[in-house]
């Protein structure tokens, strides 16, 4: 099969490789129809994630079909359509039993494209299945449905939930790239006073306007002023650090609020510095966190009743074979505008209508 293979920093193709087989009797294999890229993918490709190995094939997000399942797998079959999640849970672990699946101790947690083989390929092997896939209702087209396997959850659960947002906060998102415009839309899922969007791209900014950001600011015009001016100088209830930069958890940790919280969620690849020095008496809450993915079920029962914005923000669509085109666009989202790029989508028979 064809799959997209990091080989180093700076190093990747889409070339041939072994088909998936079943490893152990709680894995499946799904054929991959459609698949996102992650902005962690992205920072594997920069070499900011260690553990991933040449050789490994990326991806932790994807739609497809089931066929072929282990001798232990119980709530999937072949032929059933599924979403892969980016985190696998072995179910029997300390951490599977409270939910906290990124933690799994029992082989499962982020391995798709991180330590094993991922998504980003005609075919992949889920260990964990039963945990690990969701079927997926109809009402949810695959292309949305791909934005439930890690956006979505990780924007839910390590932004919003482990933020506490709640009616009548002011909640400040530093970074409007995919992570971020999610948090904004899943933050108004708790009817806060007002959602304010820092980035420093004017098209970023304003779809984050689309998605209900009701301030924006440039990150480079003094956005805590902004939101210091709208807060009457309290400051911020909850900030989400959606960048991954030193410089962005700095400006969040400048937003709060005494007594507020701060959420990052992204990833960094360099220390950042905690100024203790001025938080130790403002009783502010730091959380940082991975997606557990606790929430898919919800968020799939919210997107086929149509509460969640997931098409607004696929900027650009391709064919699996066009990966390299794929990630091109999406490594220069400054250039092109780029949001979520999705590749592939479900396979159709096509049935030749019948003339008269």
């Amino acid at each position: 099969m064809k799959a997209y293979v990091f080989h180093g920093p700076g190093q990747s193709a889409w070339e041939d490789v072994p088909d998936p087989d079943i490893k152990d009797p709680t894995d499946a294999v799904v054929r991959v129809d459609t698949v996102t890229i992650c902005g962690t993918d992205l920072h594997i490709l920069k070499g900011d994630v260690p553990e991933v190995r040449p050789g490994t094939v990326l991806g932790h997000e994807a739609v497809g079909e089931v066929v072929e399942v282990g001798a232990d797998v119980r709530t999937v079959r072949p032929g059933d359509r599924v979403l892969v999640s980016c985190v696998s849970a072995c179910g029997r672990c300390r951490y599977c039993r409270e939910a906290v699946y990124g933690q799994c101790l029992g082989g499962g947690g982020w391995i798709l494209g991180h330590l094993v083989d991922g998504t980003q390929a005609e075919y992949v092997r889920v260990p964990f299945a039963d945990l690990s896939v969701y079927p997926l209702p109809a009402a949810v087209p695959s292309e949305d449905a791909v934005l439930l396997a890690d956006i979505f959850p990780t924007a839910y659960e390590v932004g919003v939930l482990n933020g506490r947002v709640r009616p009548g906060d002011t909640v400040a998102v530093v970074g409007a790239g995919p992570i971020g415009l999610a948090v904004i839309a899943a933050a108004h899922l708790f009817a806060p006073e007002r959602v304010i969007a820092v980035d420093v791209d004017p098209a970023r900014l304003e779809a984050a306007r689309r998605l209900g950001a009701e301030a924006v600011a440039d990150a480079r015009e003094a956005p805590e002023q902004l939101v210091a001016d709208l807060t009457a100088g309290l400051g911020a209830d909850v900030v989400v650090e959606a960048v991954g930069l030193p410089e962005t958890f700095e400006t969040c940790t400048r937003m709060v609020r005494p007594g507020g919280r701060v959420a990052n969620v992204g990833v960094h690849g360099r220390p950042a510095t905690l100024h203790l020095e001025d938080l130790w008496i403002k009783d502010v809450t730091i959380t940082t966190g991975l997606v557990d993915t606790h929430s898919t079920p919800t968020l799939l029962k919210m997107a086929a009743a149509g509460r969640l914005p997931t098409s607004q923000l696929i900027t650009h669509t391709f064919p699996l074979e066009r990966m390299q085109e794929a990630y091109d666009v999406f490594g220069h989202a400054a250039e092109t505008g780029a949001l979520k790029v999705v590749l592939g989508g479900p396979q159709r028979e096509v049935v030749p209508v019948p003339t008269a």
